[in-house]
């Protein structure tokens, strides 16, 4: 049984943590690294956990940017966890209270949105406290925490999951810092995240000579004198616009779900009578469940062979993600809520105070006395989160919005931990923030702290209740068992989906050193001479 001492011993351990913790942070998010290319946070995680004696696997999946961190303290449960690090492409923005990129990049360039950084000490204080812990009083167990790359496009843990990396946990804790109303300062209970696939079309023209109009006795494909093939771009806007069109014909109405692209590649052709040669797609299907997401991309391929055809092309469908939906475990989430009751919500201090109201200021606001949003500093009970998001659901829908921890809770119990983040009250005139807001928010220490100071001390204490209390594990796995009919394999229990090597040779963006610099973006910054 876990006692008070111990407790406040973990407490402590995350107090005196948290000067390094902050400055973690604020390294990993001004590397602002994006999916597949999160180079430095990798390594940075890499190195710091290996000088807390973990034992690190690099690469972990045939995924560069992946990691597998082990600690044992002798025999006992294996608890889970994890970081992830990676940016979001767009998103460039200062720690400030003023929009503008980070010095010396473009505002194209990668930046922390949710902010992933903050999501991975958080997780990690917990880990490295009760690490702690467990070498001066002898706690048996076993860490794992593991490298998370890719998440924005769901990357890392099917792989991992299909690799076996989760076989053998006998719980696992999933942090996020809160994105969404009324998932704030709680667990969730029933309604987790969802299924999500993404996919990528590559149209690619590669026989431009056998166009209908096509002189034969050109030297060229297509003469100067001629029309010439559509091409892949063609192609890419064919599949662009028949899939915004026919969305609604591909699943039933009534589901809340989604459906996103992106364009990764367009062109590769010239000003002179040729024909775009290749372009690539990305769509991110996010439902409630895994057939629902194999219809919407039989719907996806229809249109992408309609396309292809009418471009005079050729089309390739290759997988970035297939998660699977999640699984709930309520004594794992009743548990991970006491101990954030224990905590406490998120405490905003005065230096977050004043920045919040500088940036209102500058937005041409009246600044608020109390510039964040309430909830941000409010518990929330799981079955009243539960209430509360089943208002805006179908009954019929089991799984809404989608992340990939969902991969963790087929292999063990997991819990799914939301803390507030900053965020600003919502403004009088009715109006919206611009996103640059939330994304500096994510980059101010004294905004950000607090969320990575609460999510660790709760991860803490419910990593030390677990190798504790055999009684809460055995809850917790006996719940699994139920849910699975039988665990890994049994008569409920969904398989990995995932069929595929990681996508790691796409145009994904990146940092790059030209003759113009270092940390350079795929859009490049403005310098002198360039606009």
């Amino acid at each position: 049984m876990t006692s008070e001492s111990q407790r406040d011993t973990l407490l402590r351990r995350v107090d005196d943590l948290m000067p390094r913790l902050s400055d973690w942070n604020q390294t990993v998010w001004h590397y602002g690294e994006t999916a597949w290319r999160e180079y430095r946070s990798a390594r940075f995680y890499v190195e710091l956990l290996r000088r807390h004696g973990f034992e690190v696997e690099e690469g972990s999946a045939g995924m560069p940017t992946a990691f597998c961190a082990t600690w044992r303290n002798g025999e006992g449960p294996t608890l889970g966890g994890y970081a992830e690090y990676d940016a979001v492409p767009g998103n460039c923005q200062a720690a400030d209270v003023v929009k503008r990129p980070r010095d010396g990049l473009s505002p194209w360039a990668g930046g922390h949105t949710d902010p992933h950084s903050a999501l991975g000490f958080g997780a990690l204080g917990g880990f490295l406290a009760v690490q702690a812990l467990m070498r001066e009083q002898g706690i048996p167990g076993t860490l794992k925490f593991f490298g998370e790359p890719a998440e924005k496009v769901r990357g890392s843990k099917p792989l991992h999951a299909a690799r076996g990396y989760y076989d053998d946990l006998d719980a696992a804790i999933s942090f996020h810092p809160f994105y969404m109303l009324p998932l704030c300062n709680t667990t969730r209970w029933d309604t987790h995240c969802g299924a999500a696939y993404g996919v990528i079309y590559t149209f690619t023209c590669d026989s431009p000579e056998t166009w209908l109009t096509s002189d034969r006795h050109s030297p060229i494909a297509a003469s100067h004198a001629s029309a010439r093939a559509p091409g892949a771009n063609d192609a890419v806007t064919q599949m662009y616009q028949n899939a915004k069109a026919l969305r609604e014909h591909v699943l039933a109405s009534g589901l809340n779900w989604s459906m996103n692209e992106a364009i990764l590649n367009a062109g590769q052709a010239t000003a002179d009578n040729l024909p775009a040669q290749m372009a690539q797609i990305m769509y991110f299907i996010r439902v409630p469940s895994v057939a629902q997401a194999e219809h919407v991309v039989r719907g996806l391929d229809h249109i992408a062979e309609c396309a292809a055809q009418l471009a005079h092309c050729r089309v390739k469908r290759d997988w970035v993600a297939k998660s699977r939906p999640g699984l709930a475990n309520h004594a794992l989430a009743e548990l991970t809520y006491r101990n954030l009751e224990r905590v406490g919500a998120p405490c905003f201090g005065d230096e977050a105070i004043a920045l919040a109201r500088q940036i209102q200021a500058n937005l041409g606001m009246t600044p608020m006395e109390r510039p964040f949003l309430p909830a941000t500093e409010q518990l929330m009970p799981p079955r009243e989160a539960e209430r509360e998001l089943r208002r805006i659901l179908p009954p019929t829908q089991t799984h809404f919005t989608s992340d990939d921890y969902t991969e963790y809770s087929w292999h063990a119990p997991t819990v799914r931990l939301y803390i507030g983040r900053p965020t600003l009250a919502p403004r009088d005139d009715g109006g919206a923030y611009p996103d640059w807001v939330m994304n500096a928010l994510g980059g101010l220490a004294p905004c950000i702290d607090p969320m990575i100071e609460t999510a660790a001390k709760t991860v803490g204490l419910t990593l030390l209740d677990l190798l504790q209390e055999p009684e809460a594990l055995t809850r917790a796995r006996a719940e699994f068992e139920e849910r699975t009919g039988g665990g890994i394999g049994g008569s409920r229990w969904l398989a990995p989906l995932c069929d595929y090597p990681p996508p790691l040779d796409f145009r994904w963006p990146e940092y790059v050193t030209t003759p113009r610099g270092e940390n350079d973006w795929v859009i490049p910054a403005p310098g002198p001479g360039r606009q």
